[in-house]
């Protein structure tokens, strides 16, 4: 692994820019922040994160239901017949 160090900004989006060229050939990479920050003053306001509620499953077995519960229900517009299909695609080469 090879490490850069660069210099960049958050905007008031949150989005963080960097304003030098880097050369590296593409791909994916891991970024680390560094933030500077005075005495006292951290300047960043950590909110918990949001705690969503637990699905509700009915299920004679504990440990799938608590496992159920944990997972987020399919959405809407799911097609099984879509996916099997395209699992089918993928696994044969189609």
């Amino acid at each position: 692994m090879q490490a850069y160090k660069l210099k960049g900004a958050i905007d008031e989006s949150g989005n963080l820019i960097v304003n030098e060229p880097i050369k590296m050939a593409p791909g994916e990479v891991e970024i680390i922040v560094l933030q500077t920050v005075e005495k006292g003053d951290t300047g960043v306001t950590i909110e918990p994160p949001a705690v969503k509620p637990k699905r509700q499953v009915e299920c004679s077995i504990p440990i799938l239901k608590e496992w159920l519960e944990n997972t987020d229900p399919t959405p809407p517009d799911f097609d099984p017949e879509q996916a099997k299909w395209e699992y089918l695609k993928e696994k044969h080469n189609l």
